[in-house]
């Protein structure tokens, strides 16, 4: 008999290489580049977005403090409610908070914990943007578009924080991934994936998540590649999908009974529905009486500058957004006029239609609505801007034989570095020298595209100095963004700024106070007026609060009765004062109220009875009652 004894082979089959270069380098048909350039994209996203996460502390102790809530209490975890013995929600709906309570649960709550899935909702975003554009303008494009969007300041600021901008923006970008693949082929799953995305962005951040929506639906209707009356019926589908999607928690919160759930915070008469409509609807857009009286009406500060149509250009916004929106502007009109006469399925002029629509209807939004407007919400705009700069500097750059389209390349880099130079010029002590490099250098590579943009060897040097002067501005202000501190509810990107609108008082520090609180058993360590003060007792001293009147402390709960219920039957152990009055000095009922509580809202009736009931006594700084005396 003959033994045969099969050795291993001391190096990998032909078979076995063939399949890890092609898992590397990806399918012949694209650029060996494009897998490996796709890869260190990912990968130097995820270390500009996670260097230093822990760095802010909790962010915005609003949000963190509802996550907490959700790691103690599953029904404080449905609701987003800001306390775990589930007073009051939040003014938004839930599904931010889902993903931070879930990752507390998952990882132990912490700082980390909460921040950590911002950031890699920044890596998915990038992720998918650039797969997106991928498909139908290039590789070179679809790099471009995820590295623009890594490095728009106002990105990397809410990428990095508790905010729940980061997973609208996620889920923005993947419903446009959706409406993508379903116009290709006209396919009625995609376009219904895209509604039920569209969906779950509703439950983030309510009607702001439908202002793509004019965008996505033209774009099927435009390019489908099938009759008018199949493309309307599959874009019914998909707004039923949508309406199913992010219909149902509000008709879960309106079919709840009342009494065994928390109150809306933001609402007028505790409906996710009037919210929706209201304060987060009506109110957003026209101010004034649209507002709820809990969570901004008119005696609450404008932020964001004066509506009009130069608001995204001022100050206080052009930074976080417009370091590359000449850019995205010109390469949208000259791709439009050069598309002009294409077949009516095109894909360079529908994905021009979809990105180019999602930027100016949200930018016009923005720029008109008299209510309530924080800077940070053009995080929204981010990724149809990068897609549009991408898009339209690699459509040129196709064509630059021709002397139209150099010229066209030439005001590009001209306009950016002339732009850069105004924005770094509203900053002029935070590297005054680099305004005028990028301005000298884009004017440079603006004349260079004009005489010399159709040499073959010469173009390469060209196009990489192009791209270090065109990003130079938003890099070195997105850098400036990951290492400044930021926390509260108004927060900007670039060098440190002064913020209108702060925290209040800075109770968390009563380290006395804290030790208070940790020696309760109640259901409620406290009771504070609104949850600006009370969330930063809740994560300091890790017990629940209740924080009267939600956000700013004129929402209707708890009513007078429910909190003297909750006193009588010794739920709630002490009323912590964070008005202008102490102890030692009597104060009016209006001096015990901090900025921004109505006069004659509940809360100033709760803080009445209490002030008139109780003793008042100092606790480090801070003013306590003791209900149980």
């Amino acid at each position: 008999m003959t033994l045969t004894t099969d050795r291993p082979e001391s190096a990998a089959s032909p078979t076995t290489r063939r399949s890890a270069r092609a898992l590397f380098l990806g399918p012949p048909t694209q650029p060996r580049w494009t897998r490996p350039s796709f890869a260190a994209l990912l990968i130097a996203t995820a270390m500009l977005y996670l260097w230093g996460l822990g760095s802010s502390g909790w962010g915005n102790e609003f949000y963190a403090a509802a996550a907490w809530a959700g790691t103690e209490d599953w029904a404080a975890l449905l609701f987003g409610s800001v306390d775990p013995g589930n007073i009051i929600t939040v003014d938004k709906p839930p599904a931010a908070i889902w993903v931070m309570a879930l990752s507390g649960r998952l990882l132990g709550f912490s700082m980390f914990s909460v921040l950590l899935p911002q950031a890699l909702m920044g890596v998915g975003a990038v992720a998918l943007l650039a797969a997106t554009v991928r498909r139908w303008h290039g590789p070179a494009a679809g790099l471009l578009a995820g590295a623009v969007l890594a490095l728009t300041p106002v990105a990397a600021l809410m990428f990095r924080y508790d905010n729940p901008d980061a997973l609208l923006v996620l889920l923005l970008v993947a419903a446009a991934y959706c409406v993508v693949r379903a116009t290709e082929t006209a396919s009625t799953r995609w376009i219904a994936l895209a509604g039920v995305v569209l969906g779950f962005a509703f439950l983030t951040k309510l009607l702001q998540a439908f202002l793509v929506l004019p965008a996505f639906g033209l774009v099927f209707l435009i390019a489908a590649p099938v009759g008018i009356w199949s493309r309307i019926r599959k874009l019914a589908i998909a707004c039923a999908a949508m309406i199913i999607s992010g219909g149902w928690f509000v008709l879960l919160v309106e079919l709840w009974p009342a009494s065994s759930r928390p109150y809306i915070g933001g609402s007028t008469n505790n409906s996710l529905w009037e919210l929706t409509l209201g304060y987060n609807g009506v109110g957003r857009l026209l101010g004034g009486s649209g507002n709820s009286r809990g969570a901004g009406s008119g005696d609450f500060p404008h932020f964001g500058g004066t509506p009009g149509i130069t608001r995204l250009l001022t100050q206080s916004a052009g930074a976080e957004i417009s370091w590359l929106l000449p850019v995205a502007l010109l390469g949208l009109l000259a791709g439009l006029w050069t598309f002009r006469r294409a077949p009516r399925t095109d894909r360079t002029r529908a994905g021009l239609v979809l990105w180019g629509g999602w930027l100016l209807l949200t930018a016009l939004v923005f720029s008109f609505m008299s209510g309530t407007f924080h800077e940070y919400y053009t995080v929204a705009l981010a990724p149809a801007m990068a897609a549009l700069a991408a898009i339209g500097v690699r459509e040129i750059w196709c064509r630059r034989e021709n002397f139209a389209a150099r010229s066209m390349l030439a005001l590009m880099a001209a306009s950016v570095g002339l732009w850069n130079f105004v924005l770094l010029d509203r900053t002029q002590d935070w590297l005054p020298w680099l305004r005028w490099v990028l301005l000298i250098g884009s004017f440079t590579v603006a004349a260079a595209f004009l005489v010399a943009g159709h040499f073959r060897t010469f173009t390469v040097v060209l196009a990489a100095t192009g791209l270090l002067f065109g990003l130079g501005g938003t890099t070195a202000y997105t850098l400036e963004t990951i290492s400044v501190r930021h926390s509260g509810g108004i927060i900007n990107s670039g060098p440190p700024q002064d913020s209108a609108f702060g925290h209040g008082d800075d109770i968390a520090a009563n380290a006395a106070l804290n030790v208070l609180l940790q020696n309760t058993d109640t259901r409620w360590a406290a009771a504070t007026i609104s949850s600006r003060v009370g969330t930063q007792l809740e994560l300091s001293s890790g017990k629940s609060v209740i924080c009267l009147g939600g956000f700013l402390g004129g929402d209707p709960a708890p009513t007078l009765a429910q909190f003297q219920s909750y006193v009588t039957s010794g739920a709630v152990r002490y009323f912590v004062a964070t008005g202008r009055g102490n102890a030692e000095e009597p104060e009016s009922s209006t001096d015990a109220l901090p900025w921004g509580v109505p006069a004659d809202s509940v809360t100033a009736a709760i803080t009445a009875w209490v002030k008139a009931n109780f003793t008042a006594t100092t606790v480090g700084s801070t003013t306590v009652y003791d209900l149980t005396h």
